[in-house]
């Protein structure tokens, strides 16, 4: 009686499967990290973005941030933002915040200013971490949290350009870590979001909701409601000629351009009358170009 042979994998396919296996390995993302990316020094860096298919927290060397006192024409919303983010630090009750309103204002430039400003008087561990998260990660926030609840820092989250259309769910996880869910959000996160969305959903959407539901008001409250978790609103409008010429003249004293007043002022107005639009975003691109042609560096 003949024994049956055992079962083997040929000596070429299994080299093929074990290339097989490697490759799946290179393409599968890495383990998220458990706790805090430490840098060179005792504590960990003052920025990190949140990159949760690359392994979580990525170390940012250098905030691109522009100083507090070149941002003009929103003096309300800084000095609002500067004290609630101020007591944040000083690990008191603070508002989550959204910068809504008109773009090119300063909505990011001023979450990333604060920051920055706050950080210039404060030292080691008691510097505020500000981690930027991306729009299309919102549905990891619980993962996100769970590491920084651990941790004995001030965290900053911010998320720039936050919106959500027609058959989006991912604002419900951000509905849930603003408020913490059953855990609570932790007492040392706070978030901070910019959009040109008062209520972080397009105005058509909201209205398409009211004509169609069969509870018209349920719908809509869905999908607004998530505004309200932000305690704090900051309204960022379209400037007049007068303030985008603040603007204007206080990049080019700051940068101290060798340009006469009436001729930048002039140059800034056929500037904006070639864009279309005035605004701190048009106010730095011109300054951008005045620079250039002058052959100084900002």
């Amino acid at each position: 009686m003949k024994k049956a042979r055992k079962n083997s994998v040929p000596a070429g396919d299994s080299a093929l499967l074990a290339r097989i296996t490697a490759a799946l390995e290179r393409l599968a993302p890495p383990p998220l990290t458990a706790s805090l990316p430490k840098g060179g020094g005792a504590f960990a860096p003052d920025a990190f973005v949140w990159e949760p298919a690359q392994g979580g927290l990525i170390a940012v060397a250098h905030v691109a941030s522009i100083d507090l006192a070149l941002l003009k024409g929103v003096e309300s919303q800084r000095d609002t933002l500067m004290a609630n983010t101020g007591r944040f630090a000083r690990k008191l009750p603070a508002n989550n915040a959204l910068l809504w309103g008109a773009r090119g204002m300063g909505k990011s430039s001023l979450v990333k200013a604060v920051h920055g400003e706050i950080n210039a008087t404060l030292k080691g561990a008691a510097r505020l971490v500000l981690i930027e998260v991306h729009r299309e990660d919102i549905a990891s926030l619980p993962q996100l949290l769970r590491i920084l609840r651990a941790e004995k820092r001030q965290f900053l989250l911010y998320c720039d350009d936050l919106s959500f259309d027609k058959d989006d769910t991912s604002y419900k996880s951000l509905k849930a870590a603003l408020e913490g869910g059953i855990e609570g959000r932790p007492e040392n996160v706070l978030f901070y979001a910019t959009s040109n969305r008062r209520h972080l959903m397009p105005r058509d959407l909201v209205d398409n909701e009211r004509g169609t539901a069969i509870n018209p008001g349920e719908a809509v409250e869905e999908k607004v409601s998530l505004s309200d978790r932000f305690g704090l609103w900051l309204g960022f409008h379209n400037c007049n000629q007068d303030e985008y010429l603040v603007m204007v003249e206080g990049y080019a004293a700051y940068y101290r351009l060798k340009l006469g007043k009436d001729e930048l002022r002039k140059q800034a107005l056929a500037w904006a009358m070639g864009r279309g639009n005035r605004s701190g975003r048009v106010a730095w691109q011109f300054i951008q170009e005045i620079a250039g042609e002058l052959g100084q560096n900002i």
